[in-house]
């Protein structure tokens, strides 16, 4: 287990904890290519997977560049989105190749310079690029000491390496750049790498280290693509719908372009914006363009007043994904009850933006999008121009996790940009665009059944309403940009995700034992209201209520919840973190007080991922409906710890972004607008609401592969907190979010 503080390392702390190795062995590039001897007459073996986005960017170079003078530069295509995965990568890098970190020059997700990792989505930044980079510096580091010891005729087991030199014991040694020369690392890679001993060698792999994107955050550095400025960088405001499938009938501009700084006025169908040489300028000819646009509008939301009836009537593909064709969990002695999410917003604080710029031949864009390539992609479609001609550079912004309005504000940037070719033109979304057009987290119901005897759970029946969470570009047509054109690009058809990672049936399954189980996902195409990804995908929704239904099981059978729980679970590491989170919690001490309750929250994220275990205190005032989230108590098991404190970072932001989905957060709409425009009508967390105290306990296990971190405790978390609202009031309330309306009419008040 690793609860280190966070630190800095400093050379001399990097090399007394392990930063020198003998190396006993050499993969030298011909023995990296080697095929295995074959035995006549065998039957071939199935070639060995390669590990990580390796299997999609097998050359060691496309991860791992080293220069003559020794510099190295690191490449991933996962994108820096907060989640502190730049500083991982980096430690994953430096461990293997037994250097400092803070000497590596890391490139991220550039469709210009780095591999093809199509999003950085659902937790896998480290499944995949992790891996792939863990794997690659080994075998890079194989191959220079296989050099080393060609050159100074020695042999592999009397070198060591340590900061980038490979040394004898005589004291002759090589750098890492004496040593690479051409195309040295231009192989493919093997299945098979010589990683260091986790349980022996680790010295910078398991040491929490301070992550390289908070300081220009802090100091208020140009490090967000909100802040980029380019040399004559125009800017430009898009008029948006007013509504969903409003039709533009008729504008009336003619003495708009001779507004100050104005430079055009762009119209293709029902796409309209202005561009301005100064940002103010723009918002200004924006707002006289908005008042001068007339629109044909339709009623096509959903009733406001009954939209989980109309959502659960809407036609749908139905699919058992456990269990068989017959219901099961029927007839006397069955428990049920149903759980209901609204829409949910990304509600970034910082609303999208994006720069384009179209110049000799090329589109180039800066965008915070989860996927370059994807978006580059969607962006060639919608111009008709070949891919090779787009690039998309990934820049942070302020906010993310999902698909929010980053992928459209960046196909706005290449089309205006390609209004006005050889000037920057930036994409300012306004916060109404954001917040209305914005992809959403789909709405969710589902309706959980079971029967106990002695204790136990005996059947389980499971069944879930979900739109898609997945309409990322790649197709134009995913894009609100490329849908509003005059030849307008249609969407891609709805799907729901395939198991086992899944998308609105992700973690319906539950992961505990449970003899006639049927868990039927019933998928609705058809979408009310504009949805994609939003963190977690339908894991937020399925372990809300599942672990909730739990909670109701364990107070029929008259059992504490969690060892309801612990009985109902084989999986030895599931146990460990439920066990450590009630520990810490203090959960067999806990006691009642009047308003006070607690609540216990568990998933595996995606039931192959992250464990997660949280514990929960709250109050809540009775007469005014207000819950206050006391503190949190969490263990989470991700398999071997890079980084504890920024595992420890991603737990603790999840937890506080479910207590505001789970508190605060819905969609509001009519039959023809969304009405949730600004922070008033969509209200989230604010620091005054946050729990006084949440400590994180991370169990690290060196040598296992990495599980990811940054999604594992959204679910657990709303579960926790609806557990720990009927332990306070004692009634239960299943529909999300909580508010104080909703407290107060179930207790009366």
């Amino acid at each position: 287990m690793n609860d280190t503080p966070p630190s800095t390392l400093s050379r001399r702390e990097f090399l007394a904890r392990g930063g020198a190795l003998v190396v006993s062995f050499s993969l030298a590039p011909a023995l990296l290519n080697a095929a295995e001897p074959q035995n006549i007459g065998a039957q071939p073996k199935p070639a060995p997977q390669l590990p990580g986005s390796l299997k999609s960017a097998p050359m060691l170079d496309s991860w791992i560049r080293i220069d003559a003078d020794g510099k190295i530069t690191l490449f991933t295509g996962k994108a820096e989105l907060g989640q502190g995965i730049k500083t991982a990568l980096l430690q994953v890098a430096a461990e293997e190749l037994v250097v400092d970190p803070r000497t590596i020059t890391l490139v991220t997700a550039d469709t210009g310079r780095t591999p093809n990792e199509a999003y950085t989505a659902g937790s896998q930044s480290m499944q995949d690029s992790g891996t792939a980079i863990l794997h690659a510096s080994a075998q890079v580091r194989a191959i220079l000491v296989g050099l080393a010891s060609q050159r100074l005729n020695v042999p592999p087991a009397d070198l060591t390496v340590h900061l980038g030199v490979i040394r004898a014991k005589d004291g002759r040694n090589m750098t890492y750049g004496q040593l690479v020369t051409g195309e040295t690392l231009h192989v493919n890679a093997n299945a098979e790498s010589p990683l260091r001993d986790a349980k022996t060698t680790r010295g910078v792999m398991g040491k929490s280290m301070h992550r390289v994107d908070i300081p220009a955050k802090v100091t208020g550095a140009a490090i967000y693509v909100q802040d980029l400025r380019l040399p004559t960088m125009v800017h430009a405001r898009v008029v948006r719908p007013p509504s969903y499938g409003a039709q533009l009938l008729s504008i009336a501009h003619s003495n708009l372009e001779k507004m100050p700084g104005v430079l055009k006025v762009v119209r293709n169908g029902n796409y309209l914006a202005v561009i301005a040489e100064r940002e103010y300028q723009a918002v200004l000819a924006m707002r006289a363009l908005a008042k001068s646009a007339k629109w044909e509008e339709r009623a096509v939301l959903p009733p406001p007043n009954d939209p989980y009836g109309y959502f659960q009537r809407l036609p749908s593909e139905d699919a058992v994904n456990l269990g068989g064709p017959a219901e099961t969990a029927i007839g006397p002695g069955v428990i049920s009850a149903t759980y209901r999410r609204p829409y949910l917003m990304h509600a970034s604080i910082g609303p999208s933006c994006a720069v384009g710029l179209v110049a000799d031949g090329m589109v180039t864009v800066w965008s915070h999008t989860q996927g370059v390539y994807p978006l580059r992609d969607a962006i060639a479609e919608m111009l008709r121009t070949p891919p090779d001609r787009v690039r998309v550079i990934h820049m942070e912004g302020s906010g993310c996790y999902g698909q929010n309005g980053a992928d459209d504000a960046g196909a706005d940037a290449a089309l205006l940009a390609s209004a006005l070719p050889g000037r920057p033109v930036r994409v300012q979304w306004m916060r109404e665009d954001e917040h209305t057009w914005e992809p959403y987290g789909s709405m969710m119901i589902s309706t959980a059944r079971a029967k106990l005897d002695a204790g136990r759970i005996v059947e389980w029946q499971y069944d879930l309403w979900s739109n898609t969470h997945n309409l990322r570009p790649g197709p134009a047509g995913n894009l609100s940009t490329g849908q509003t054109l005059e030849q307008p690009f249609a969407p891609a058809a709805p799907k729901e995700l395939p198991l086992p990672n899944g998308g609105g049936n992700r973690n319906a399954i539950p992961i505990y034992t449970l003899p006639n189980a049927r868990v039927v996902d019933h998928f609705i195409p058809q979408m009310p209201l504009r949805v994609s990804a939003l963190r977690a995908l339908g894991a937020y929704h399925n372990v809300f209520a599942v672990e909730s239904f739990m909670d109701e099981l364990a107070l029929a059978a008259k059992i504490d919840p969690v060892e309801f729980r612990l009985r109902h679970l084989d999986d030895p590491r599931a146990r460990d973190v439920i066990a450590a989170c009630a520990e810490r919690f203090g959960w067999s001490r806990f006691q009642k007080q009047r308003g006070r309750g607690r609540g216990f929250g568990f998933a595996r994220y995606k039931n192959h991922a992250s464990y997660l275990a949280i514990a929960i205190e709250i109050d809540v005032d009775r007469e005014s409906g207000l819950i206050r989230p006391i503190r949190a108590v969490a263990a989470i098991d991700s398999g071997e710890a890079v980084n504890p404190d920024g595992i420890r970072n991603q737990t603790e932001g999840g937890i506080i972004q479910s207590l505001s989905w789970s508190l605060y957060e819905a969609v509001s709409f009519d039959t023809r607008r969304i009405t949730s425009r600004d922070w008033s009508t969509y209200p989230i967390m604010r620091f005054s609401n946050v729990p006084e105290s949440i400590d994180v306990h991370i169990i690290s296990r060196p040598g296992s592969p990495f599980l990811g971190a940054g999604e594992a405790a959204q679910g657990p978390t709303a579960a926790a907190l609806s557990n720990a609202v009927a332990n306070a009031i004692g009634v239960r309330l299943r529909e999300l979010p909580f508010t104080r309306a909703r407290v107060k009419g179930a207790v009366g008040v």
